[in-house]
């Protein structure tokens, strides 16, 4: 996919403490909600076990993709990146004088959901709200979340009365996460050796099958587009910021499942061929679609496309990932705020507050509509998921 449009630059969310008067109410805890990843060799088949549960997927296949994490000696960096967001986190909340739980939980690996669910009811937490670190809609970004929570708090509730948990809608158009995509990809432009060619940026997100992305249209946006809107925000941000028009491209990496069932191309490294085949000699990659340099970044990115690149005689340089940037933490606590301030408004029955975007798509809803985010149209997983108006909700 590629593009050069313009787009009104970026401007960073308020937060002037005076917003923050009524703090989270009713929210009494933040759940981070996470993918989690292994700690140890030990736990990388067991945790890849956990990811493909139902795919009927043979070890000797998960074997192939265990490499991947024996490659950094069997850890994934996501669990110190998950801590390092919910210190920032809980920092940011005191800063605004906000004096609430931030508990970790994720689906695949200890701390599981479970577990972040039954320390916030020992800290005292009724209603929770939940900051999933995916920002885009789509069946593996949102809906399987959903469906984890809703067993999770299945399980939870067995143990006394049910904790209630909402969510903030999907953030990949919020100011916050925009602008820090903007700062990375300006300072990655600045990292290029003196002399370098003017660079083509590359965007790079996780490939999605086909069915999914068919599936998952919300607001008329699908997971695709999503990233599409993006694209053209932070690049005709970057390019004001650079003084030099920026021409971009969307890639996709850590693809997986049989060669013949089709997902979102081009793959970044088949892109990097094709763009040094049409002459570019230099690029920088920027990892819109992940919030940290976990191991689609650290392996797909900074591992395996790099060297393709080097292979090319390209000059390659990888912008950051907005990790615990100030914006994007700033912003995810505006986000936690506009969620409190929509469920005061609920329960008032009183008009919804507004709710801050850039680029061409509106906000997301934060209470799913029934078959929202599919794995393939017309088709259910089966399993329920909570924050939806789902019949089970």
């Amino acid at each position: 996919m590629i593009g050069c449009v313009p787009t009104p630059p970026v401007t960073a969310p308020s937060t002037d403490p005076s917003a923050d008067a009524t703090g989270l109410a009713p929210y009494d805890a933040v759940l981070l909600f996470s993918f989690g990843g292994p700690d140890g060799p030990d736990d990388v088949l067991p945790f890849l076990r956990n990811v493909t549960a139902g795919k009927n997927i043979p070890d000797e296949r998960l074997a192939e993709v265990a490499e991947h994490y024996h490659h950094f000696g069997g850890r994934s960096p996501i669990n110190a990146q998950n801590l390092a967001l919910r210190q920032a986190l809980e920092d940011e909340l005191r800063r605004r004088g906000l004096d609430v739980p931030v508990v970790w939980g994720n689906r695949n690996w200890a701390p599981y959901t479970r577990d972040a669910l039954a320390e916030a009811r020992a800290r005292g937490a009724h209603r929770l709200v939940a900051l999933v670190t995916s920002a885009y809609s789509s069946y593996s970004g949102c809906r399987q979340y959903r469906e984890n929570l809703w067993t999770a708090l299945d399980e939870e509730g067995a143990d006394g009365a049910p904790l209630v948990v909402d969510k903030v809608r999907s953030y990949f158009n919020h100011p916050g996460f925009v602008q820090a995509n903007v700062d990375a990809v300006v300072e990655a432009f600045g990292a290029l050796p003196a002399g370098t060619a003017w660079p083509r940026l590359v965007f790079v997100t996780h490939s999605i099958p086909d069915t999914m992305q068919d599936a998952s249209q919300v607001a008329g946006a699908s997971y695709q587009d999503q990233h599409l809107d993006v694209a053209r925000t932070v690049a005709a941000a970057a390019s004001e910021r650079l003084g030099h028009a920026v021409e971009w491209d969307l890639a996709y990496c850590s693809r997986s499942g049989p060669p013949s069932q089709p997902w979102l191309e081009p793959d970044v490294n088949d892109h990097l061929e094709a763009l040094a085949a049409a002459g570019t000699t230099s690029v920088v990659l920027s990892p819109i679609g992940f919030v940290s340099d976990h191991m689609e970044v650290a392996f797909d990115l900074d591992t395996e496309a790099l060297e393709t690149a080097r292979g090319l005689g390209m000059t390659a340089v990888r912008a950051d990932s907005v990790g615990v940037r100030e914006p994007f933490v700033r912003g995810l606590v505006d986000l936690l705020l506009e969620r409190a301030a929509i469920a005061r408004a609920d329960d008032a029955g009183a008009p919804r507050p507004p709710e801050q975007t850039v680029g061409d798509l509106p906000a997301f809803r934060s209470v799913c509509v029934p078959g929202c985010c599919r794995m393939r149209d017309g088709v259910d997983s089966g399993r329920p998921a909570a924050c939806s108006t789902d019949p089970w909700s």
